[in-house]
């Protein structure tokens, strides 16, 4: 029997180029998922919000091994993107991070949590695409 990784990764980014069409939202996670080596189950499922206060696009699939979910707001600049990678299985988060730079961010903060026996913390360094703005 396998063991399971139970890894997850919770990311909020202001980024430059937030995504806004949901079909190439959508194609744009199809990547991410086969790149992390993940299989779809479901989806990915993906809704633009037009109400003001809460405009932005939102992309949600269910992956063999849990799932991953996408917000974004892009009524402020820079955009804020809120992004949820979570499996049962291995995950690459230089993978994450790298698909992440398309949508070019300037500042980015996360949490990547080792669910497997108990809730551990994990911080890794990661240089935003552009200058953080103030």
């Amino acid at each position: 029997m396998k063991l399971l990784e139970h890894k997850h990764i919770i990311i909020r980014a202001e980024v430059l180029d937030p995504p806004r069409a949901e079909e190439s939202t959508s194609e744009q996670v199809k990547t991410l998922i086969n790149d992390i080596g993940m299989k779809i189950m479901m989806g990915p499922f993906a809704a633009r919000s037009t109400i003001e206060g809460t405009q932005g696009l939102t992309v949600a699939t269910i992956i063999e091994t849990s799932h991953i979910v996408l917000h974004t707001w892009d009524e402020v600049s820079p955009a804020l993107m809120q992004f949820d990678v979570y499996t049962c299985s291995h995950l690459d988060t230089d993978i994450v991070f790298k698909w992440l730079e398309q949508y070019k961010p300037v500042k980015i903060d996360y949490k990547y949590i080792d669910r497997e026996f108990k809730l551990d913390f994990k911080r890794k360094k990661f240089k935003p695409f552009a200058k953080e703005i103030v």
